[in-house]
């Protein structure tokens, strides 16, 4: 059986990231070798440290090189307000809105049994304890609205209304500077139902 070539090595290792299919594998491969052996170096530098040095927070359970990240150090927070997200992305993207001034907690996924995904995987236990601590007041879901994203957030929802916390959901609908020519039926039928007074 002939040894894979360190080329292919480096195509095939390529393909582990998402939506990268390989010629596209292939095309970075040869961009990195033939064009920026630096930029490979910093790349293999950067992920050789980042995997040595990073690790969970051990309140909100995203990436950080410290025990508890700086985000939930952060006095400025509102320790009552705990908002739950799917990904580091997502958590990302809800810090850029410069909306929200609670906590998170990082779910790291979210339910798909279908992949085998359950509750357990993801550390329900861990976020159940973290929402009960005595100081979260109330729960906001901002899982996505896709059917897995809906599961996760009924099924989070079931767990904490018996503990006394409120429960809230990120709303939906149009976006903003959005025409509702161009917005999908699905999307203009969710912004109807969960208008508000005005």
């Amino acid at each position: 059986m002939p040894s894979v070539s360190s080329l292919d090595d480096l195509i095939e290792a390529l393909r582990c990231l998402p939506g990268v299919g390989p010629k596209s594998a292939q095309r970075m491969a040869y961009h990195l070798l033939q064009r920026d052996p630096r930029g490979a170096e910093r790349l293999s530098a950067a992920l050789d440290h980042a995997l040595k040095v990073l690790r969970r927070c051990a309140r909100c359970n995203t990436f950080t090189e410290d025990d508890v990240c700086e985000r939930c150090q952060s006095p400025k927070r509102d320790p009552a307000l705990l908002c739950v997200v799917e990904m580091p992305v997502d958590l990302n993207t809800m810090e850029q809105t410069h909306a929200y001034n609670g906590l998170y907690y990082v779910l790291m996924g979210r339910l798909s049994p279908l992949d085998g995904v359950g509750p357990k995987a993801l550390g329900f236990d861990r976020l159940l304890a973290r929402a009960t601590d005595g100081v979260v007041k109330e729960v906001v879901l901002a899982t996505n609205f896709t059917n897995e994203g809906e599961a996760t957030a009924h099924y989070i929802s079931e767990m904490l209304h018996a503990r006394g916390l409120r429960i809230s959901r990120i709303a939906r609908g149009l976006p903003v500077g959005g025409e509702i020519e161009y917005s999908d039926a699905a999307t203009v039928a969710q912004a109807l139902i969960e208008r508000r007074d005005y």
